[in-house]
């Protein structure tokens, strides 16, 4: 059993790192934020003082590399270092409650109530971890980074039989960006398994194919008391193409395997705007008609009001379905390692992505394991000290699943 005070310590250590995304700067800056870089040159030390050798290269992906000490297949631990923008994620300040209750508990301007929030109920007398309320904590990927660190220590601290293995830290999974550079060239493991789920007990094999579209709309602009026929608004044909966009097929309305057109963003003018989506679908045909649904009411809102429009789909990521069932060597090594360790786990289908899916992509099986974090990207995050050991004894026991002689 993994000790839980170091899991615990090392988290709340981690989250002290002010490490939330910037989407604004992808493409720009890479980490987009200069306290990702601080936490993985942190980690980079923590690789070394334990004996594996690193790399960090302009990737800005923390490779370290622990060498087996006994034969076996090679294999890889990944998580991210970054945090959500989808509410403050930095100046985080997490309160520890010792032995929980049951009851609900209340933070700076937000209460998790186990009425809503049940999951709550398996830890009663258990150790919580929650954020003071106006931030999210960063279970979402921290816990990952102690859970994966805590397994080498205790690896390399009782030499403990293992393949060789991998670990990688990348920057700005949240922004979609993580893996935009990675240095594949230099993995050798065929099977990674990503540390970057939520509840207790779920691994999750499957993720959402995505996409990215910006519309960038041109319009026609008088002065309003001579725009008859002359004005062409680019707002209005933006607002046009965001009501064509069935409110049926979005994020709000959609769950479990259905796909769904999220509006990111919608600016500009009258001469000038921009629409930004996020398209999602479990089926990459069904993302495919989805794009060009879109690109349908583009059309439309060019014929309806004589704007001029310009359509980029950006692919981000692939469901990572395919590159599992071709391997299942790597999803099987789990359940394996569970049954060994008493631990029940549950079949999930990611409403996401992770950085594994880019792995999935190039044929390698990149299953997701749990954090035990919940109420991701939420001021009403919570993670249960408890949750976060028994990832970590999953993961020693997958790494011990790897051993051949």
């Amino acid at each position: 059993m993994i000790p839980r005070e170091a899991i615990r310590d090392r988290f709340l250590r981690y989250v002290s790192y002010d490490t939330m995304s910037d989407p604004a700067m992808v493409g720009k800056r890479r980490p987009t934020t200069a306290g990702q870089e601080e936490l993985q040159r942190a980690l980079i030390a923590e690789l070394e003082e334990l004996g594996l050798r690193t790399y960090y290269g302009e990737e800005k992906v923390v490779m370290g590399t622990l060498e087996g000490n006994v034969s076996g297949t090679p294999l890889a631990l990944m998580a991210h270092v970054d945090t959500s923008d989808a509410v403050k994620g930095n100046g985080v300040r997490p309160r520890v409650i010792s032995s929980y209750d049951g009851s609900p508990i209340v933070l700076d301007g937000v209460t998790i109530d186990p009425s809503s929030d049940p999951d709550l109920l398996d830890y009663i007398g258990s150790e919580i971890i929650t954020s003071s309320g106006d931030t999210l904590l960063g279970s979402d990927d921290k816990a990952g980074i102690a859970i994966i660190l805590s397994v080498l220590e205790r690896i390399v601290s009782e030499d403990i039989p293992h393949p060789t293995i991998e670990v990688f830290f990348t920057p700005d999974e949240e922004t979609g960006s993580g893996m935009d550079a990675f240095p594949y060239e230099r993995m050798v493991s065929k099977r990674c398994y990503t540390v970057d789920g939520a509840r207790e007990g779920d691994v999750e094999t499957e993720c959402f194919n995505a996409a990215s579209i910006l519309i960038r709309i041109t319009g026609s602009v008088v002065h309003p008391g001579s725009g008859r026929g002359r004005i062409h608004n680019a707002v209005t044909a933006a607002c046009h193409i965001v009501t064509a966009l069935p409110a049926s097929e979005s994020p709000e309305a959609t769950d479990g395997r259905y796909g769904y057109y999220g509006v990111d963003s919608v600016s500009g003018d009258a001469g000038e705007a921009a629409v930004s989506l996020f398209l999602r679908d479990f089926d990459f045909q069904e993302l495919e008609r989805r794009i060009e649904a879109v690109k349908a009411a583009v059309r439309s809102a060019e014929l309806l009001y004589r704007v001029r429009a310009s359509v980029s789909v950006d692919m981000q990521y692939r469901n990572m379905r395919e590159a599992n069932v071709l391997h299942p060597e790597a999803h099987e090594a789990i359940y394996r390692a569970a049954e060994r360790i008493g631990l029940t786990l549950n079949e999930r289908i990611i409403r996401g992505g992770t950085d594994g899916a880019w792995l999935a992509e190039r044929g390698i099986p990149s299953p997701n394991i749990f954090t035990g974090g919940h109420n991701l990207h939420s001021c009403r995050e919570w993670v249960a000290v408890e949750a976060m050991g028994r990832a970590a004894d999953l993961v020693l026991a997958i790494v011990e699943e790897g051993v051949t002689g």
